[in-house]
C-alpha cells in the first residue's frame, strides 16, 4: 500500500494526471509535436546508454541470454492470446482485432522508464541488459499480428507494403528500436568513462524531462479518450485492463523459470504488461491500413497505460518480490 501511495503522489504520475485532467476538460493546452518526439528521443537515449554502461560492466551472461529468448517467446505468444479474447469477447473485426493484439504484446518505453524509476524507488536493484529485452520485444508482436490478419483474411493482400519492403523497414528501422539498441551498443563500448562525459545532459535532468513527456502523454491519453471512447464497447475497455494482468502473469512465470531477481523480475514483468503506442501504431498504419486507429490507440494510451501507470506499477513491483522470494 505503501508503495502504490508512493507511486500515485510521484511526480511523474502527478504530471500524468494533470494532463489527463485538463485534456478531458477540453483544456487547449498543447505540447509542440516536435518537442514531444524530441522528448522521447532523449528517454531513450538516456536509459539506451545507462544500459550499456550496465552491460560494460558484466551485466551479460547466459542468464541473461535464457531471459532475452524468453522475453522474444513471450512477444510472439502475447498477441495471439490478445487476438483469441478480442474475437471472443469484443465485436472488433478480425482486421482491428489484429492491429490491437500487436500493441499488447509490443512494449511501451515511456511505461517501462517509469517502472525503472518505481524499482529504484523501492530500494530494488536491475540489471542493464533490460534495455535490451525492451528493444528485441518491439519486433516480435508486430510479426505475430500481421501473420494473424494474413489468415484471417485468407490472402496475402490483407498485410498493405509487405511486397515493396516498406513494412520491413518500419519494423526493424523504427525510431524506438534504432535509437534504443544504438545507445545501447555506445553504452557499451564506451563504458563508465564516457557516460561521465554526458551525465550533465542524460543523468541529472532525466526524471524533469520524464515529467514533461509524462503530461504530453497525459494529454494525449485524455484527448483519446475524450474522442475515441464511443468506438470502445464494455468488453474491448475490459480488455485494456485485464490483458495487462494476463500478459503480468505470464511474465512473471518467465522471471520464476529463469530465477530473476526481484528489480530485473519486475520491469521484465512490466514489459509484458505495457501496450505499445509509438512504434505498433506506426507500423500499423503502413501494414493493416483498414484498422482504426482511434480504436487500438484509445485502448493503448487511453486505457491500458493510465491502468499500468496508476495500478500497475506497484502490484508489479509486489508480484516480483513475491516471485524473488520464493525463488530465494
Amino acid at each position: 500500500m505503501d508503495l502504490a501511495f508512493g507511486t500515485l503522489l510521484s511526480p511523474m504520475v502527478l504530471f500524468f494526471l494533470l494532463g489527463l485532467v485538463v485534456a478531458l476538460l477540453k483544456s487547449q493546452m498543447t505540447i509542440p509535436e516536435a518537442f514531444a518526439k524530441g522528448l522521447a528521443i532523449y528517454l531513450m537515449m538516456s536509459i539506451g546508454l545507462k544500459g550499456g554502461v550496465a552491460i560494460s560492466k558484466g551485466d551479460l551472461g547466459w542468464d541473461a541470454g535464457f531471459v532475452m529468448i524468453s522475453a522474444i517467446a513471450l512477444s510472439f505468444l502475447l498477441p495471439v492470446i490478445a487476438y483469441a479474447l478480442l474475437r471472443a469477447t469484443t465485436r472488433l473485426s478480425e482486421v482491428d482485432a489484429a492491429a490491437t493484439a500487436a500493441h499488447y504484446g509490443s512494449i511501451s518505453i515511456v511505461t517501462f522508464v517509469a517502472a525503472g524509476q518505481a524499482t529504484a524507488a523501492a530500494g530494488l536493484e536491475t540489471s542493464g541488459y533490460l534495455v535490451a529485452v525492451a528493444a528485441l520485444m518491439e519486433v516480435p508482436a508486430i510479426i505475430s499480428a500481421l501473420v494473424i490478419a494474413r489468415r484471417g483474411a485468407g490472402k496475402t493482400s490483407a498485410v498493405a507494403g509487405s511486397d515493396r519492403g516498406e513494412l520491413t523497414r518500419e519494423v526493424l528501422l523504427n525510431a524506438s528500436v534504432v535509437v534504443l539498441l544504438g545507445s545501447l551498443l555506445i553504452g557499451w563500448v564506451t563504458g563508465e568513462a564516457g557516460m561521465r562525459t554526458v551525465a550533465p545532459f542524460f543523468v541529472d535532468p532525466f526524471q524533469g524531462v520524464l515529467c514533461l513527456f509524462l503530461l504530453d502523454m497525459g494529454l494525449s491519453a485524455g484527448r483519446g479518450l475524450r474522442n475515441g471512447w464511443r468506438q470502445l464497447g464494455p468488453g474491448t475497455i475490459a480488455f485494456g485492463v485485464y490483458m495487462p494482468l494476463i500478459s503480468a502473469s505470464l511474465a512473471a512465470g518467465v522471471a520464476a523459470l529463469n530465477g530473476m531477481g526481484a528489480g530485473d523480475a519486475a520491469l521484465l514483468i512490466t514489459l509484458a504488461a505495457s501496450a505499445s503506442y509509438i512504434a505498433v501504431p506506426a507500423a500499423m498504419r503502413l501494414a493493416l491500413p483498414k484498422a482504426k486507429p482511434s480504436i487500438y490507440l484509445t485502448l493503448s494510451l487511453g486505457i491500458t497505460f493510465p491502468f499500468n501507470l496508476i495500478v500497475g506499477l506497484p502490484l508489479y513491483i509486489w508480484l516480483a518480490n513475491a516471485i524473488s522470494a520464493g525463488v530465494a
